[in-house]
């Protein structure tokens, strides 16, 4: 498998990089300590397409690869992984979801807003007491006419204070376990929806994280993703996407501590030198920058393997 990118990728990932540097990294530390991302910044990467990287050209995207998005993210994220998580949520999760599993009407409906970065999705599956074992999911959502009810609490839901759009996993069978699970688009204008308070987190402060309640919310019939009982298999699929971008927000925080540690080795002196030219400091950024680079290996090939459709 060939790892070099492309002269478009490689074009992609200079120009986050100089964003990254220009306007992301000197204000990194204050959206931390306000746990909040301006808006002026997300407008800023809307208008670069930011939004809609991987979402096809005819719903208003740019159509591009999830390798290329992936460079992106890792730059992004070497500046501020709080602000990458915002970005990698909506493309790699919300996006993704609606460009694989929804109808033609829900794509026209949805991924136009969410492309052009008006409408910023956020993705609600873990629960109190159901994370990874998503079978174990309480949130219910009962037939009514032509509606559905949606009754339960979401947590630790990215992006949900100025979200626009939520995709919901909800038993709809309760009965039959993860077989009853199905998916649904939910618009965040929707009454009964209620926000929790911020998370108080040990890091990632510039992502918005909290729960998502949902008391007898309405949802019409056509916002169901896919079919009834469908929730599982997509909920599997799309998590495995998106674990791919959470390699790349770690390649990124570990590029950026590697480059503070060079950075640190050459101007700390001891014995009248940069302890840069210790052998056993040596050794250690050694020890670093190849860790980072199996890494970044690794998580292109996942990238290259979802590109082509592959496991």
């Amino acid at each position: 498998m060939d790892f070099r990118l492309s002269e478009e990728e490689l074009e992609l990932k200079q120009m986050a990089r100089d964003l990254a540097e220009k306007r992301i990294k000197p204000i990194a530390l204050e959206m931390d300590e306000d746990g909040e991302t301006p808006e002026a910044l997300i407008k800023e990467c809307a208008e670069l397409g930011y939004f809609g990287f991987t979402v096809p050209e005819e719903y208003g995207g740019l159509g591009l690869s999830a390798t290329a998005f992936m460079g992106v993210l890792e730059e992004i994220c070497a500046a501020s992984a709080g602000f990458g998580i915002l970005l990698s949520v909506h493309n790699s999760l919300t996006c993704e979801i609606i460009k694989q599993f929804g109808s033609d009407s829900q794509k026209q409906t949805y991924l136009p807003d969410m492309a052009a970065g008006e409408k910023i999705g956020a993705y609600c599956i873990t629960e109190p007491e159901a994370g990874t074992d998503v079978a174990s999911l309480k949130t219910t959502a009962v037939l009514d006419g032509d509606e559905y009810v949606l009754n339960g609490t979401k947590a630790f839901v990215t992006n949900a204070a100025f979200a626009g759009v939520f995709i919901v996993f909800a038993k709809t069978r309760p009965d039959e376990g993860r077989n009853g699970i199905s998916c649904f688009i939910v618009d965040a204008d929707r009454e009964g929806i209620t926000l929790g308070a911020p998370e108080a987190k040990c890091g990632m402060k510039a992502s918005d994280t909290r729960e998502v309640s949902f008391a007898d919310v309405r949802v019409p019939k056509e916002n169901l993703l896919g079919h009834d009982g469908d929730g599982f298999r997509m909920c599997v699929s799309i998590l495995n996407s998106g674990r791919v971008g959470v390699s790349f927000q770690a390649i990124g925080i570990a590029q950026a501590a590697l480059n503070e540690a060079l950075k640190y080795s050459k101007e700390r002196k001891q014995f009248n030198q940069p302890i840069a030219n210790f052998q056993a400091i040596q050794f250690k950024l050694a020890d670093m920058a190849l860790k980072v680079d199996a890494g970044r290996l690794l998580a292109y090939r996942a990238a290259r393997l979802k590109d082509e459709g592959a496991d």
